[in-house]
């Protein structure tokens, strides 16, 4: 039995395999209580009970397709109903390695309503209830194609391009009211993700590719020392925070009364 202290519930998505399992460990080790979501409950199963074995946490499985209304629906009111929570893990996404004009456009619908509108709607359900206990955790896990959306499918990289965004977002809306939003952002991790995504892993090269426990240890570490946006391939720290300062040095002239002089255009 573990003995740490009880950190509330962490509800993690996409959580039978992969990224979403190695948060499961972690934050039952850590002395979080868990709802595990995904598709598969025989997985789901299989990982509830070696995470009870391993720590003596309480785990929950719920088998939902989040890309299915009614499921979604399902998880979105354990969220608004269930006061444990204190932790939300926004894991659960699909992905693309292919060229825009080779790929399937249902499928690119289904992934928007997967990366996009069904991790918006799960905050939503929870950011009211954190604000009004004046704590709470959102995990957002985005890409580096946030940032680079030349790498990979260009509809995966608008997807996480979002979650960047969005999580930008809650950050500011929620930070002065005790909510903690952290964006990850991981390049190549060595997960089921790639041979869905139509690319093994095994044909990247090999110095890229970060194991999942590695990734999600740096990002806890990331957490604990109250960074909103981690990198856990970048060398620098420093380097992220020159992005942000050029991307806020252009607030001043995002929005003028006249444009820009180098267009020639004379005001009206």
């Amino acid at each position: 039995m573990n003995a740490t202290r009880n950190q509330g519930t962490a509800l993690i998505t996409g959580a039978s395999t992969g990224i979403g399992a190695a948060y499961a460990d972690r934050l039952a080790r850590r002395g979080h209580d868990l709802i595990l979501v995904a598709r598969n409950r025989d997985r789901l199963d299989r990982l509830a009970d070696r995470i009870t074995t391993a720590t003596g946490r309480s785990v929950e499985v719920v088998a939902a397709d989040l890309g299915n209304k009614a499921d979604l629906r399902r998880v979105e009111e354990i969220l608004r109903t269930d006061a444990s929570i204190t932790t939300l893990v926004n894991n659960a996404g699909v992905g693309g390695a292919g060229p825009l004009l080779e790929s399937d456009a249902d499928r690119m619908e289904a992934m928007i309503e997967l990366n996009v509108t069904a991790l918006t709607r799960l905050t939503y359900a929870i950011a009211a209830r954190f604000v009004a206990r004046g704590s709470g955790t959102i995990i957002n896990i985005a890409s580096v194609v946030a940032v680079a959306p030349e790498l990979l499918n260009g509809v995966y990289g608008g997807t996480k391009a979002f979650v960047l965004a969005f999580s930008q977002s809650l950050q500011h809306e929620l930070a002065d009211k005790g909510v903690r939003v952290q964006a990850v952002l991981p390049g190549a991790i060595r997960t089921e993700f790639w041979d869905v995504a139509g690319r093994p892993v095994e044909q990247l090269p090999q110095e890229i590719v970060m194991g999942v426990d590695d990734l999600v240890d740096a990002a806890l570490a990331g957490l604990d020392q109250g960074e909103f946006a981690t990198l856990p391939s970048l060398p620098e720290a420093a380097d992220w925070n020159t992005f942000q300062a050029a991307r806020t040095a252009l607030f001043p002239n995002l929005s003028r009364a006249t444009p820009a002089a180098r267009y020639g255009v004379v005001p009206a």
